[in-house]
């Protein structure tokens, strides 16, 4: 496989293998291509990992920096449509994407050791128009990693 599917496969694996309790819901990362869903598979908390950019910088005549960007999703159908339970049950789910950002910070990926954390995103931190338009929360956190070889 290519270097940028192994570092979202790792991303996911390490999501996956985190302790009990480390994040406020549980939850099941796949790494996808398109994580398109329908309606009623939203229903189910959904965590994707997509491969999304590779930069690479020459340092050398033996060495070049990749610097790898993998976006993490977090998407989900709100349940309830009364006032009040809205806003209870998306900042359920904003502490999800916070606690996600939280965990892969300075963190080494365990099945890419050589893969260093440098960045994470998450702007915009929530997508307006799937809100608006189907009830779905969704946020996309952009994490980037960084290999020498």
């Amino acid at each position: 496989m290519s270097l940028i599917t192994d570092i979202a496969d790792a991303v996911a694996a390490e999501l996956n293998a985190a302790p009990p309790g480390t994040f406020a819901q549980a939850f099941t990362a796949a790494r996808h291509y398109r994580p398109q869903f329908d309606l009623a598979e939203l229903k189910t908390l959904r965590v994707s990992v997509v491969p999304k950019a590779l930069a690479i910088t020459s340092l050398g005549r033996t060495l070049n920096q990749h610097d790898l960007a993998v976006d993490v999703a977090v998407q989900k159908k709100l349940d309830d449509p009364t006032p009040g339970t809205e806003a209870a049950e998306m900042d359920g789910l904003m502490l999800l994407a916070e606690q996600i950002a939280d965990f892969l910070r300075l963190r080494r990926l365990t099945a890419q050791p050589s893969a260093v954390w440098v960045k994470t995103e998450h702007s915009p931190i929530y997508a307006m128009e799937h809100l608006e338009q189907k009830r779905v929360f969704t946020s996309v956190l952009t994490f980037t990693f960084r290999v020498m070889r």
